[in-house]
């Protein structure tokens, strides 16, 4: 098989979850590659925006940290179409010190970045180990491996889904499925703008990336295209920075 069908992704089936950001952009691309796109959100908003998009897409509005609801959203995909990869790109920052961190601000972050990881690596990987092919995609956050202030729980979350994906990677190598983690730098995107909308908060980010400019959403996709095809059967357990060289610094 050669390079160009390692890399495609037309005809499969992959279940993105969380639309309001950088997963709207991954999944109007995947759309684009001739993938079959399920795209999860809770939010009423992402979800008709995503619609007015894109209407090859199919929508479903589902709460990923709740069991139950995860429980059924594979169950009821699965049946439809043999879901063959995941893209998870759920997340939010409350931006606090640690200090000014209420046990509800911790509760909220963990549920929404890492349980809901937890729940649908879980559940999809019922579905795709017995078929002894799958691949599951995470996006991190520099944040996981680097001490910013005002980041203590959002930091928790992506270290602790980084480590979570390495178990995950590790535990169903042996059957064919790799799970694998994107972290962007600092990405102008709706988890976001409104802090960059500060010029100085602007200006000191951008004079901490090496390459000089902040990134766009758009540049996670070839890692992500990438982790998602055939080319990275053999890659399993990593987290692949996409951050201008942020952690070079």
């Amino acid at each position: 098989m050669n390079a160009e069908n390692l890399l495609s992704l037309k005809g499969r089936s992959i279940l993105v979850c969380g639309i309001g950001g950088l997963g709207g952009v991954v999944a109007h691309y995947l759309a684009d590659q001739g993938v079959s796109v399920t795209a999860v959100d809770v939010s009423d908003i992402a979800l008709d925006a995503l619609a007015k998009k894109d209407e090859r897409i199919y929508l479903r509005k589902v709460n990923i940290a709740d069991e139950q609801e995860v429980i059924d959203l594979v169950a009821t995909v699965n049946s439809e179409m043999e879901i063959d990869g995941l893209v998870h790109a759920v997340g939010v920052n409350p931006r606090k010190s640690v200090l000014d961190t209420t046990v509800e601000d911790w509760d909220a972050t963990i549920q929404t970045n890492l349980r809901s990881a937890f729940l649908i690596g879980r559940e999809l990987a019922k579905k795709m180990l017995p078929r002894k092919k799958g691949s599951m995609v995470f996006i991190s956050s520099v944040a996981g491996s680097l001490a910013h202030k005002n980041h203590g729980v959002y930091a928790a979350s992506k270290g602790g889904l980084n480590q979570l994906l390495r178990v995950m990677a590790h535990e169903f190598a042996s059957s064919g499925v790799t799970v694998n983690g994107v972290a962007p730098g600092y990405i102008n995107t709706a988890l976001t703008n409104s802090y960059l909308a500060d010029r100085t908060n602007y200006s000191r980010l951008v004079s901490l990336i090496p390459k000089g400019e902040l990134g766009k959403p758009e540049d996670i996709l070839g890692a992500v295209h990438f982790l998602l095809s055939e080319s990275a059967q053999f890659v399993t357990g990593q987290v692949l920075n996409v951050d201008g060289g942020r952690t070079l610094v």
